[in-house]
């Protein structure tokens, strides 16, 4: 065998060993980023079955699908070129962004928890009389792709702060693969809870023993899980919503409020433990989102009336 060739193949076993690092260190960041993204990823998955919630049968897929392919075009298309270029021109407009997104959330999940109550409901809803199916459904999904645009700025906004060592075309690889990945996981586990009843009835059935309790618990489980997770959504709302304020807030030097929280949250650890400590923090941000989201909501729904009046 010449030398010459030997060289060549040399220098492939040394690109073969350099590409193989690289791949290496890039699921490393895959994993280490969708770890940290992993509370925004199971509040996303506790929002959108509220937007699929008594649709028709054969319309639940079709608007999770319709749904999802928004999702992934908020991470790809709006979300990553727009994290890469802040990322590498405007570092410092990413927290005030994220704050206003943080007020969005506040408000939706202040205006719903307002609606549960009692209050005016704005919009039809699956509970009342719906004049248009197919604008009700483009409502619904538009809805639920803009809240999406929200929970994903601040997933793709945690995946990139833990690549941003990285080069720029290994963090957009890694946002990349980590906005399907999560998109793809979200909408597979939405798409599972919602038609967790058909397949319920489908397994009782004929079915007998096992698969008939199966069937008849999937069935009968399913419509409180959905009101459940409508509920946990709101809330998700408002503890995510507060918690981006809180967090937005001490980045900007306002500190105290972040501080008290992040004191109260190790004194609960420290008596109770880690669960409980979790908790505390989630329902002071959530208390926060609240309070920002019915201010915001009250200077949206008022200020037309008093335009209006004046």
């Amino acid at each position: 065998m010449s030398v010459g060739l030997i060289a060549l193949l040399d220098d492939v076993a040394m690109i073969a060993k350099a590409a193989a690092a690289s791949l290496d260190d890039m699921a490393a960041g895959v994993a280490q980023a969708g770890s940290k993204a992993a509370g925004v990823v199971i509040d996303d998955a506790a929002v959108t079955p509220a937007y699929v919630a008594s649709f028709t049968p054969d319309r639940e897929l079709p608007v999770i699908a319709r749904i999802a392919r928004g999702s992934l075009f908020n991470k790809l298309v709006i979300l990553l070129p727009v994290a890469l270029g802040l990322s590498a021109l405007l570092p410092w407009a990413i927290t005030p962004l994220l704050m206003l997104g943080g007020l969005f959330l506040s408000y939706e999940g202040a205006e719903k928890l307002l609606e549960k109550l009692g209050g005016q409901t704005h919009g039809e809803t699956p509970d009342a009389p719906v004049s248009d199916g197919k604008a009700f459904e483009a409502a619904r999904v538009k809805g639920a792709v803009r809240t999406d645009l929200i929970l994903s700025a601040e997933i793709m906004a945690i995946a990139l702060a833990e690549v941003a060592d990285k080069p720029l075309i290994e963090r957009a690889v890694i946002l990349g693969i980590v906005g399907v990945g999560i998109t793809v996981l979200v909408y597979g586990v939405v798409a599972l809870i919602v038609k967790a009843d058909d397949i319920g009835l489908h397994l009782a059935r004929g079915g007998t023993g096992l698969r008939l309790t199966i069937g008849r618990a999937l069935v009968q489980g399913t419509p409180p899980l959905l009101t459940l997770l409508a509920n946990v959504g709101t809330a998700a709302m408002l503890w995510v919503g507060g918690g981006i304020l809180l967090h937005g807030a001490e980045q900007l030097g306002l500190a105290a409020p972040a501080h008290w929280q992040h004191g109260v949250v190790h004194a609960v650890e420290m008596a109770a433990g880690g669960a409980l400590g979790w908790i505390a923090g989630a329902g002071i941000a959530g208390l926060v989102g609240l309070v920002i989201g019915m201010i915001v909501a009250g200077v949206l729904h008022g200020l037309p009336a008093v335009l209006r009046r004046a």
